[in-house]
């Protein structure tokens, strides 16, 4: 390897590698220059300070707690904490905002009594219990030009399930209304009626929620009108005059009543049938046609 001599420095030449420059090779020499002994020197001091903080860096890391949080401060002080929650129960009051947070929950709570009342008004003229919204009603509903005979069909809570089914669907098309003279559990209890009304008129037995679709059909508990008619043993069919869907406690005893009853476990078709030979062939024309045409 050739050496040349500049100002007492050795300059040694060596070719490395060859460079490759718009497809061309060509050979690179480098020139590498020898420090001198005080500069050689220096620098190794510096590199050993420099390993030395190195060493003392991974150390530091090592000690740590493995679990700490990178960049988790420090926990405050007992004396700082306790001034901070002097300072937040000496906080300045501020009767604006109180006023407006207790004017929120004010609202609130008017708001869920509101809704709650509702609902009970619901479930209440659901089963009868109560006096329907006549003015919802006449948004959707014309009244009857004349007097209608509405078959009523008196059951009880302890009959099968799908018999109740099956009337609720038959009484849907001759526009009838299925009659309890009790709620199971007492009248205090409204909860068991109407999960029973739920199974009944749900057109999916298998569907749950109140998401469910459910038949057209009345369902009404009503002391009064099993009296009116000596209901005995059930099912049995009355065709009333009028609406038999009006609270027990706004109907009179003498109110109008089925001039006949017909007793059985029949189809409702059946029953009319049995009603037009007692004699009830015009109370029972239209609900018949209505059944039939369907």
């Amino acid at each position: 390897m050739p050496i040349c001599r500049r100002s007492g420095t050795d300059v040694r030449v060596r070719p490395l590698a060859f460079l490759t420059l718009w497809g061309l090779q060509l050979p690179v020499m480098v020139h590498a220059q020898t420090p001198p002994e005080g500069a050689k020197a220096k620098i190794e001091s510096q590199s050993d300070a420099a390993l030395d903080r190195l060493k003392d860096a991974v150390a530091n890391q090592k000690s740590r707690d493995p679990r700490a949080i990178p960049g988790t401060p420090p926990e405050a002080a007992p004396e700082i904490r306790r001034r901070a929650f002097e300072a937040m129960r000496h906080r300045a009051p501020a009767p604006a905002m109180d006023a407006r947070a207790r004017a929120a929950v004010e609202a609130g709570r008017a708001d869920v009594a509101r809704e709650r009342d509702a609902m009970a008004k619901r479930l209440g003229q659901a089963l009868g219990l109560e006096a329907p919204d006549t003015a919802a009603l006449a948004k959707g509903i014309a009244p009857p030009a004349k007097a209608t005979w509405i078959p009523v069909l008196f059951v009880s809570s302890s009959m099968p399930v799908a018999t109740l089914r099956t009337y609720a669907g038959q009484l849907e098309k001759a526009r009838g209304v299925i009659a309890f003279s009790g709620m199971p559990g007492g009248l205090t209890k409204v909860a068991p009626m109407a999960r029973l009304s739920a199974e009944i008129l749900r057109l999916d037995p298998g569907c749950e929620g109140p998401a469910c679709a459910m038949r057209n059909v009345q369902l009404i508990v009503d002391p009064i009108v099993f009296r009116q008619h000596g209901i005995a043993r059930v099912p049995a069919l009355a065709m009333i005059p009028g609406d038999p869907t009006q609270p027990y406690c706004e109907r009179e005893d003498d109110s109008p009543r089925s001039p006949h009853v017909v007793y059985g476990d029949a189809a409702l078709s059946g029953l009319l049938e049995e009603y037009a030979r007692l004699g009830g062939k015009e109370e029972v024309r239209d609900a018949a046609a209505r059944l039939e045409s369907r």
